[in-house]
């Protein structure tokens, strides 16, 4: 590091000192010229044991190991966060557990709150009218299934943005849902679904119209029915976002 700053490190050099007497040194003898000074012996030098420690294995969230049920439960149990206290219901998710298609949305409104269940209301008519055009629905099956689910599994209080630590409490959740359904493609809607599965702060808009992945699962970003609903201009943007999520199925 020394070197890099451009600082040297300068070590003195072992000056000899000859010893000359005034008179004319006698001429040395044949054997003493034969003969080389002995060697200094070698001074052993204490070994150091190096050891390097281990690598700090990385944590496996046990949420990671569970099947539907005992994910079902836990969900339905959490006190991970704030957000507990002030539920009416749990927010799961809903439909098909091995469908092609898995929408995730952002946080429970307060309908969501009072019936446990992601997307009703006027946002979950016009969210159940898309799959409707693509083919899908949330009473499906398979090819014709969506699974669908919201980051959050909690309402926020009055409705407000989620946390970011609310966020991170309650991703493993979702990370197990999707590694359950293993869905063929994700459709993100909504900034805040966008950025807990792509951790990105990018604008939908920047991020709309381009195939992103998530554990290897493609993603499409589209906006939230609600957003759509308030600007309703922008739904021939998320009619093509369907047509993108949907060519990213085979066949």
């Amino acid at each position: 590091m020394l070197a890099e700053m451009g600082v040297r490190v300068w070590a003195p050099k072992t000056q000899a000192v000859t010893l000359q007497s005034t008179a004319t040194p006698a001429a040395p003898s044949i054997a003493a010229l034969a003969t080389p000074p002995a060697a200094p012996a070698p001074v052993a030098q204490p070994a150091v044991a190096r050891t390097t420690p281990p690598e700090a294995a990385r944590p496996v969230s046990p949420v990671a190991t569970l099947d539907w049920p005992a994910l079902r439960e836990a969900v339905a149990g959490c006190q991970a966060c704030g957000l507990c206290q002030g539920r009416t219901n749990t927010v799961f998710g809903v439909g098909d557990e091995h469908a092609d298609w898995m929408v995730v949305g952002e946080a429970p409104g307060e309908n969501e709150d009072l019936r446990g269940e992601p997307f009703v209301g006027a946002a979950g008519q016009l969210l159940d009218n898309m799959l409707k055009a693509v083919g899908r629905s949330r009473t499906g099956t398979g090819a014709q299934g969506a699974f669908i689910a919201n980051v959050l599994k909690c309402r926020p209080p009055a409705n407000r943005n989620p946390q970011p630590d609310e966020v991170a409490r309650c991703e493993p959740y979702l990370a197990r849902q999707v590694a359950l359904v293993k869905p063929k493609v994700i459709v993100a809607m909504g900034r805040f679904a966008v950025q807990a599965l792509l951790k990105t702060n990018e604008p939908i808009g920047r991020l709309r119209g381009q195939m992103h992945h998530y554990e290897g699962v493609p993603v499409i970003v589209t906006y939230h029915p609600a957003y759509l609903l308030r600007t309703p201009t922008d739904k021939g943007k998320a009619w093509a976002d369907l047509c993108l999520a949907m060519a990213q199925l085979p066949g």
